[in-house]
């Protein structure tokens, strides 16, 4: 989500992605990790407030533009998370990552759009196709 509001490499693939897409869910839990990046890119000096606000709105926007549904998650999202770490073998992600896998399997989507490499390699070991535009 931050490479459809943030200028970067990989920013215009990703936009040509979703564009192709008819549905491009977004969980309560990537809603809330923009928004913690969006204010804290803004508190580091990144951009000046007035800026901070635009992406926070440009997201709200997102709410109401096609293909995006978001979604909301359910308390067993953490017992699903520990469940796919302890079976996971030796491939290791980070905690929020997993939580990220295990929206997935709550929400029973089966694509993930990530550009993180350890997260693909995880989302991989549970069965999911990983899209990463631009690479």
């Amino acid at each position: 989500m931050l490479k459809l509001l943030w200028r970067e490499p990989e920013s215009e693939a990703t936009r040509n992605l979703v564009a192709s897409e008819d549905v491009v869910v977004v969980s309560a839990l990537v809603e809330l990790e923009v928004e913690v990046q969006l204010k804290a890119a803004w508190l580091a000096g990144r951009y000046r407030e007035a800026q901070w606000r635009r992406f926070r709105a440009k997201l709200a926007e997102f709410r109401r533009l096609e293909p995006f549904r978001f979604r909301t998650l359910p308390g067993s999202l953490f017992e699903t998370g520990l469940r796919q770490h302890t079976s996971a073998g030796r491939t290791h992600c980070r905690t929020l990552d997993r939580l990220h896998l295990a929206a997935m399997a709550e929400l029973s989507l089966d694509r993930l759009m990530t550009h993180d490499t350890l997260q693909a390699q995880a989302a991989r070991v549970l069965g999911f196709e990983v899209l990463t535009p631009g690479r």
